[in-house]
C-alpha cells in the first residue's frame, strides 16, 4: 500500500516562463487545502541538492499570481545530471520528508523528475516553457505571454520599418522549435517566416521574394526568424548586399521571458498546477500534466518524452499563402 501523502515539495527548473507563480500559487494553496505540508525548493535542482528548502503557507504565495518570472528562482545543474547528482537529491528528499515533489519546466527538468520518480520520490511534471515544445501538449506555461509580447514589440518595429522603407529581420526565441516564430509571423503579416523545421538555407529564395515585392510597389519588408536559425545581423548584411534596400536585424531576446502573465496563462497554470497535487494525492509518480484536444490529462514522463512534435503542417501553408 502506497504511503500517504503528508509533505509535498515544487520547484521550478530551467528558463523561466510567466505563469510559473501561478502555477507555484496553486501547487502550495491546493496542497494546504488537502491537509499538506509544502515545501518550496529554490533555484531548482540546484537549490535542491544545497537545500534552499523552506516551508511555504498561503501567505507565501500571496500576491504573485500576476508576476513573471518565479518566486522560487531557476538555475541549471550539471552536478543533477550524474547519478551520484540524483541519489543526493532523492536522499535530500527524504531527508526533509517530502513525499512528492512537483517540477515546473521543460523536457529537461521532466528528465530530472524521471530520475528522482526512479529512485523512489513520487514526481509530477507540469510544462513551463515559453518555446511550445514539449510534445505531448499542446500547451505550455509562458507561450501565450511570449507570444503576445513578441507580437506588440514587431508591431512597433514594423511601424518604423515601414516609415524608413526598409527590410526589417526579426529574430524571436524558441530554441530548436519554431512555433513563437510561426504565430508572430502570421499575426505581423510578415513576408516570410524562417523555421528551423522548414526553412532549406536558401537565401536566394528570400531576396528573390524581397525583388518580386519591391517590382510590386511594395516599400517595406518583414522577417520573422527563429532562434533555431539565428544569425540574424549577418543575414541582414548579406541581403542588404544583395537587393539593395536597408535592412536591420532586431533580436527580441529576453523581454520575452518577462512581463505579466496573460489571463490563458495564468487560468492554464492554475488548473494544471491544482491537477499535479490531486495527481501525487492519488499515489501516482513520474507523470506529466498536460492539455491535449482541449481537454487535461497527463502522460507517464517516459511515454512524453518519447513523443515527437512538428509545425502543423497546414498552418505553415496558411502562413505561406498570406505573406503573398
Amino acid at each position: 500500500m502506497a504511503k500517504q501523502m503528508e509533505t509535498i515539495g515544487v520547484l521550478t527548473s530551467g528558463g523561466d516562463a510567466p505563469g510559473m507563480n501561478a502555477a507555484i500559487r496553486a501547487v502550495v494553496r491546493s496542497a494546504l487545502a488537502k491537509g499538506l505540508n509544502v515545501k518550496g525548493i529554490y533555484r531548482g535542482y540546484q537549490g535542491l541538492l544545497e537545500e534552499e528548502i523552506e516551508d511555504m503557507n498561503a501567505h507565501s504565495v500571496s500576491d504573485i499570481i500576476q508576476l513573471g518570472g518565479t518566486i522560487l528562482g531557476t538555475a541549471r545543474c550539471e552536478e543533477f545530471r550524474t547519478e551520484e547528482g540524483q541519489k543526493k537529491a532523492a536522499d535530500i528528499c527524504k531527508k526533509y520528508n517530502i513525499d512528492g515533489l512537483v517540477v515546473i519546466g521543460g523536457d529537461g527538468s521532466f528528465r530530472g523528475a524521471q530520475a528522482l520518480a526512479h529512485l523512489g520520490i513520487n514526481t509530477i511534471g507540469v510544462p513551463g516553457t515559453i518555446d511550445l515544445d514539449i510534445a505531448c501538449t499542446d500547451y505550455t506555461i509562458g507561450f501565450d505571454t511570449a507570444v503576445n509580447t513578441a507580437m506588440e514589440a514587431i508591431d512597433k518595429v514594423r511601424d518604423t520599418s515601414t516609415s524608413h522603407e526598409r527590410c526589417s529581420i526579426i529574430e524571436v526565441m524558441g530554441r530548436h522549435a519554431g512555433y513563437i516564430a510561426l504565430w508572430c509571423g502570421i499575426a505581423n503579416g510578415a513576408e516570410d517566416i524562417l523555421l528551423p523545421e522548414r526553412y532549406g538555407y536558401d537565401e536566394q529564395k528570400i531576396v528573390n521574394h524581397i525583388i518580386q515585392s519591391r517590382k510590386k510597389g511594395k516599400k517595406h519588408h518583414l522577417i520573422i526568424n527563429a532562434e533555431g536559425i539565428g544569425h540574424s545581423a549577418s543575414m541582414a548584411k548579406r541581403i542588404e548586399a544583395a537587393t539593395g534596400m536597408e535592412t536591420r536585424a532586431t533580436i527580441l531576446g529576453h523581454m520575452q521571458r518577462g512581463g505579466s502573465p496573460t489571463c490563458k496563462d495564468r487560468m492554464y497554470a492554475s488548473i494544471m498546477g491544482a491537477i499535479a497535487v490531486d495527481l501525487l494525492c492519488e499515489g501516482k509518480s513520474n507523470r506529466v500534466v498536460a492539455y491535449k484536444g482541449g481537454d487535461y490529462v497527463d502522460f507517464e514522463i517516459d511515454e512524453a518524452l518519447a513523443m515527437t512534435k512538428d509545425i502543423p503542417d497546414y498552418q505553415y501553408d496558411i502562413s505561406k499563402i498570406l505573406s503573398r
